[in-house]
């Protein structure tokens, strides 16, 4: 004989499975620690500061 399995507990374990797989997709994909954006920050901030050191002042009409 088979086994006998209750419907409604098997969509609720699958709905559950399917959401742990769309959660680890997204936090492959969007999932950054504070560290690695503050890193991003930082060093977008040194590229803007060394780029306006580099400006020319030319006010001479």
């Amino acid at each position: 004989m088979a086994e006998i399995i209750n419907l409604r507990q098997a969509r609720k374990n699958k709905a559950r499975a399917d959401k742990e797989a769309r959660a680890e997709q997204n936090r492959i994909a969007f999932g950054r620690t504070k560290a690695e954006k503050d890193q991003t920050k930082a060093e977008r901030e040194m590229a803007g500061r060394r780029l306006d050191s580099h400006k020319r002042d030319d006010e001479t009409p």
